[in-house]
């Protein structure tokens, strides 16, 4: 049997987890427009005059997140850095005199502060006519070049395939291009990913949700997935993305009431990281150029959550007593649980199809009672069940396609006050 396992930047994706997704661009300073309205918008409006890159970081790390990703190019066609390919740009606008390049403080500030840099593009642009399929690959080819060329390494391009529904690309000539520029960059969603989109824009994970799969969703716009073109099973991990506001991905002046409250976004990372995805969380910079207060303030708040809940196991790996398909950490006292987390060593594949949880209600661990049953556990499971007070915990391996290797159980009481 051939085991699908992931490459090692799939492997170093995946342990990042948590993600900050920032749309920002002309967009953002035109308020109620919406994609594909055709209404005209102007370089002229573009003036983040207090943009502050070191802000949006310094906030996403206050989270816990890893990486992040920013628009360098939304459907608008709007290009976030002076690109020679359109004068649609920042290049057009007041902002710094025509002279910024807000790719390059974003980046620069990624560096800074030891955080991933990933860039959001949209091959669809309602600027740029498609008209000659031939020209416009061209374009797309420029300006990837110029993303891929002038700011180093960049560790993941993140492209957008709403709105190309229709169109046909070039990709073995974009993506060679892009793979030769920067040979360790991960592609989501479209021409040859290396990471995929979940599905819905709710930041919620399907349960399964396996890494391996055959075809791919890749737009909002479309119900069906895309089969992969070998036609075989491929290791293509899940990013769940969503916003930290109700509807607007952009920055709106009508919409700070809807932020999500910290129970909400703790029990979106339950859906996503807690599935074994990703979570690529939007918070849009202001006409400012900043991350809105409440929003960052948000942010700031949901890392400490998960830092109490996750930070001190009452018992990890090394307490358990493994026994092929059985693993047994038995308490000094009794504790009161309520969450078991559990990681696969995914490097060898993702084997685990069926798993079992129990509780043991006596020092001998005659007695227990089955407390959670799941099915993938993948990258990371995290199992939360109501509380009780317990001598031990036992997982038990019911279903598996090949040998289990276990990189962590961690048991928590996350009791909390939300």
């Amino acid at each position: 049997m051939t085991i699908t396992v992931p490459s090692a930047r799939q492997l170093a994706y995946q342990d990042w987890e948590f993600g900050l997704f920032m749309h920002f661009g002309i967009r953002t300073f035109y308020e109620g427009h919406v994609d594909w309205d055709g209404k005209g918008m102007s370089p002229e409006a573009f003036a983040p005059d207090l943009l502050d890159c070191n802000q949006w970081i310094l906030t996403a790390k206050a989270a816990g997140m890893r990486y992040a990703v920013l628009t360098a190019k939304h459907h608008d066609g709007f290009a976030n850095w002076p690109s020679k390919w359109t004068d649609y740009s920042v290049a057009s606008s007041p902002w710094r005199d025509g002279q910024g390049d807000v790719i390059a403080e974003f980046v620069q500030a990624c560096r800074r502060h030891d955080m991933r840099v990933g860039l959001y593009y949209s091959p669809a642009d309602w600027h740029h006519p498609y008209e000659d399929p031939g020209e416009y690959n061209d374009y797309l080819l420029g300006q990837l070049t110029e993303l891929c060329s002038n700011y180093g390494a960049i560790d993941i391009m993140w492209f957008d395939g709403c709105g190309s529904e229709e169109r046909e690309y070039d990709w073995p000539r974009i993506i060679g291009q892009v793979r030769e520029l920067q040979p360790d960059i991960l592609i989501f969603n479209m021409g040859d990913p290396d990471f995929r989109w979940v599905g819905n824009e709710a930041g919620l994970a399907p349960q399964p949700c396996w890494n391996v799969v055959e075809a791919v969703p890749f737009s909002v716009r479309r119900d069906a997935g895309d089969v992969l073109e070998e036609a075989q099973p491929r290791w293509l991990p899940a990013e769940c993305d969503c916003r930290i506001r109700a509807w607007n991905w952009f920055y709106s002046d009508e919409d700070e009431e809807t932020v999500k409250s910290l129970r909400e976004l703790m029990g979106l990372y339950a859906y996503s990281v807690g599935r074994g995805c990703n979570l690529l969380l939007n918070v849009a910079p202001d006409r400012r150029g900043l991350l809105p207060d409440l929003d960052a303030q948000r942010l700031r708040e949901m890392g400490q959550q998960v830092h109490e809940w996750f930070a001190n196991p009452l018992v990890s790996l090394s307490d358990f007593d493994g026994k092929g398909a059985v693993w047994t950490a038995l308490f000094e006292h009794p504790k009161l649980v309520d969450c078991v987390v559990i990681q696969e060593q995914i490097g060898r594949g993702e084997h685990v199809q069926r798993f079992a949880i129990e509780a043991l209600l006596s020092l001998r661990g005659d007695r227990t009672i089955k407390i959670y049953e799941g099915e993938n556990i993948g990258h990371k499971a995290i199992c939360r069940f109501p509380p009780l007070s317990a001598h031990g915990i036992r997982l038990r391996i019911l279903d598996a396609d090949a040998e289990v290797h276990l990189r962590e159980i961690g048991v928590y009481d996350t009791s909390y006050n939300i």
